[in-house]
Parts: structure tokens; C-alpha cells; sequence
């Protein structure tokens, strides 16, 4: 039975016409309804709560301030001062590489946390010997002027061969980090343009988040409701027509966009049961670009390259669903399949992009159900449930 696109339509519609920030009512709310809707497929859906701090924006702030204060510091002070400075701006880098590196947020646990939550479900066969995790996410972001795509579209349109080759999206955190740690170094050499760049970089950094804090919650349809639709829609399939021998798990996490925060909860919560041996992993994550792509491999400082095998078995499912799917491309961002993978699991990204290799509307007002290509999320869902076939013949 192919996937129902007027389904899909329907479950983007309805969770994007209410706020779902991070850890907030709004995000307990859309948990709550796919829960629900999990329940109508016969599945015992329930919302697990974790616990989280719900912004990036904060932390990444304050770090980036501690960064630019580093580099004021030793502009003012003498050798002493200038010391204290440096240890200050390299603390505040180790911070921010801690933060966007899927690390064990030091800050976080300084700062205030609230509740966030995770759906999870169980389909397939639950005696079966290999178990498949799907993985989307129902909080929106925030929006910011960083996150404008002209920036992008220039320069791809002024420089297209350049853009055409390069097969991994901006690390923008690299330069964010570079902020502190320059502002660091040029305090410990007393070399003066780095301090001053250091300085220059981290004020900036600050004021970019200081922007994204103070925007409104985007409708977040393609990032992520599509795959949400893609989750619940493949549960109905799942009960339809059952494929056995294979279990499978369908998450939705809450709290993704604070930087995978309900991600780290769920992994923590059932690792004890999920054998790394047995076990994939499935980010879904933003499949209402036009183009369907698996990503190859992910990090907003470090690249961590994916798993080959679990790669190559969603491009199998995607052969068998007889779908188009693209390979070769990184993402300098994070998702969930972060977490995942840095616990052990083989774990593979489904998402999708526009010409520009960017997920269209990225956390853009414009993010909304109108602008999704219900069509890629329809093959994205075929692709899931033909994933779950291929694990089910290798086994």
C-alpha cells in the first residue's frame, strides 16, 4: 500500500498551526497528539519526559560574550590581566566546542531546565532479532538573520562551479568558535590582530544569538513536521501490511532544535535495551526539499562520517522502493542521528535539499505547510518502509 499524501499534508497542517518551541506546552501539546495518533494504528505510543535546558541561543551566548570580554580584558590590562584573559577565552572555545559536539554540555548544568518530550512507539515485529529506530523531531526553531538564505543563494549563484563541487554544507560554528579561541591566544602572545579579530568575532557571535533568541518560533514544517508525517504515516503501513522479523521503534524527540537535548534523553533512557549489535538507527529530518539525499556524514565543528552500511541501506531502500536518492553530500549542522551515532549505533540522515544543497526554508517564517513538496515526503516515507523490507530479507 503506497504512502497517502493527503495523510501527510493533513499531520504537517495541524501540528504547525501551534508554537512549538523547545521544552515548551506547545511542544508537550504536538507530543501528545502524534502519541495519539500512534494509538490509532494500534501501537502503545507513550511521552516520555526528559529533561532539558530548551535554547542554544543562552549558552552560546554567554560563551561568545565570555569570548569578546577576553579579548577586551587584554586590550586593558596588563600581563596578569592578560593572562586571566587568555585562560578566559579558551575556556569559553573548549565551551563552545563542548556545546555544538554532541559533548557533556558543562554549561547546561549551571543553567535552568523544564521538561521536554519524546513519543516513542513500537511496531513491527516485536520478536524480531533486528530492530530498526525511526527518528524525527516535533519542536520548531527559532529564526535569525543568520539563518537568511540569501547569504547562501549569493553565493552559490555568484561562484556555481565552486558550489557545485563542494559536498558539505557550511560549518558556520567553526567560525564562532574560532571567536574565544583567537580573543584566547591573542591574550596569551599579546599579538594584537588576533586579539582584535577574536574580539570582533565573539561580540559578533553574541549579537547573532542575542537576534535568534529574541525571534519568534518558526511554523517549522519541513524542520521537521515532514518527517513527523513520515512517522506517523509509516506506522499506518507498518499495521497495514506487517513486515516480520524486524522490530521497529518510531520516536519523535522533543527539544532537538537546543541541540538534540531530547535525543540525548532517549538514547540514555534505552541504550540498556537497544543492543548496538541488533540495531540501526533512521534520522529522518527535513524530507520536504525537493531532493531526497542521504547524508553521508555530519558536525558543526568536527565531521563525523556515518556509517557506511547503515548509508548503503537506506540507498537499498530506496532502490527497492525504485526512488531517486542522492549520496556524497555532509551536513555541517547536527541532527538527532548525532546522538545516535556517537553512542554506537550504525546510524544514516533521509533528508533533503533544494539546487542549493541548504533544506528548503531553513528555520524561515517561510517554513510553512504550504511550501513543503508533499512528494518527497511521500517518497521519503516509501523509502522507510522499503528500508525495513531490505533489513527484514537480510535477516
Amino acid at each position: 500500500m503506497p504512502p497517502d499524501t493527503d495523510r501527510l499534508r493533513a499531520t504537517v497542517e495541524h501540528l504547525a498551526s501551534f508554537d512549538r518551541p523547545s521544552a515548551s506546552p506547545g511542544e508537550h501539546q504536538a507530543a501528545q497528539w502524534i502519541a495519539e495518533r500512534l494509538r490509532d494504528e494500534g501501537l502503545d505510543a507513550r511521552v516520555e519526559t526528559e529533561r532539558a535546558h530548551g535554547t542554544y541561543w543562552v549558552p552560546m551566548g554567554l560563551l561568545s560574550l565570555a569570548g569578546g570580554l577576553a579579548g577586551f580584558a587584554a586590550k586593558r590590562g596588563g600581563r596578569r590581566v592578560g593572562r586571566a584573559a587568555a585562560a578566559l577565552g579558551l575556556a569559553a572555545a573548549a565551551g563552545i566546542a563542548d556545546e555544538v559536539s554532541a559533548g557533556p554540555h558543562v554549561l547546561r548544568r549551571a543553567l535552568p531546565s523544564r521538561d521536554t518530550f519524546n513519543v516513542v512507539a513500537e511496531a513491527g515485529d516485536p520478536a524480531g532479532e533486528q530492530t530498526l529506530v525511526f527518528v524525527s523531531h516535533h519542536d520548531a526553531a527559532h529564526g535569525g538573520f543568520i539563518f537568511n538564505e540569501r547569504f547562501i543563494h549569493l553565493l552559490a549563484d555568484t561562484w556555481p562551479e565552486w558550489w557545485d563541487a563542494k559536498e558539505t554544507s557550511p560549518q558556520i560554528m567553526q567560525l564562532v568558535a574560532s571567536g574565544p579561541a583567537l580573543a584566547g591566544l591573542g591574550a596569551l602572545t599579546q599579538i594584537r590582530p588576533l586579539r582584535a579579530a577574536g574580539t570582533a568575532i565573539s561580540f559578533g557571535s553574541m549579537l547573532a544569538f542575542l537576534d535568534i533568541g529574541g525571534r519568534e518560533v518558526v511554523p517549522g514544517a519541513n524542520d521537521n513536521l515532514s518527517a513527523v508525517a513520515v512517522i506517523v504515516e509509516l506506522a499506518r503501513l507498518l499495521r497495514e501490511e506487517p513486515v516480520p522479523g524486524v522490530r521497529v521503534l518510531l520516536v519523535s524527540t522533543g527539544s532537538e532544535e537546543s541541540f538534540m537535548e531530547g535525543m540525548r534523553g532517549f538514547v540514555a533512557r534505552h541504550a540498556h535495551s537497544l543492543d548496538p549489535a541488533t540495531t540501526r538507527f533512521v534520522c529522518v529530518e527535513s524530507v520536504g526539499s525537493p531532493e531526497l539525499i542521504v547524508i553521508e556524514g555530519e558536525g558543526m565543528l568536527k565531521m563525523d562520517d556515518y556509517s557506511p552500511e547503515a548509508c548503503d541501506l537506506v540507498a537499498a531502500g530506496a532502490r527497492r522502493a525504485g526512488l531517486p536518492l542522492r549520496r556524497g553530500l555532509k551536513l555541517g549542522l547536527a541532527t538527532d542521528g548525532l546522538i545516535a551515532h556517537r553512542a554506537g549505533y550504525r546510524t544514516a540522515t533521509l533528508a533533503s535539499i533544494t539546487r542549493y544543497k541548504t533544506p528548503a526554508n531553513y528555520h524561515s517564517q517561510r517554513d510553512k505547510p504550504s511550501n513543503v513538496d508533499y512528494e518527497t515526503v511521500r517518497r521519503a516515507t516509501a523509502v522507510c518502509r522499503a528500508v525495513v523490507e531490505e533489513v527484514a530479507a537480510g535477516a
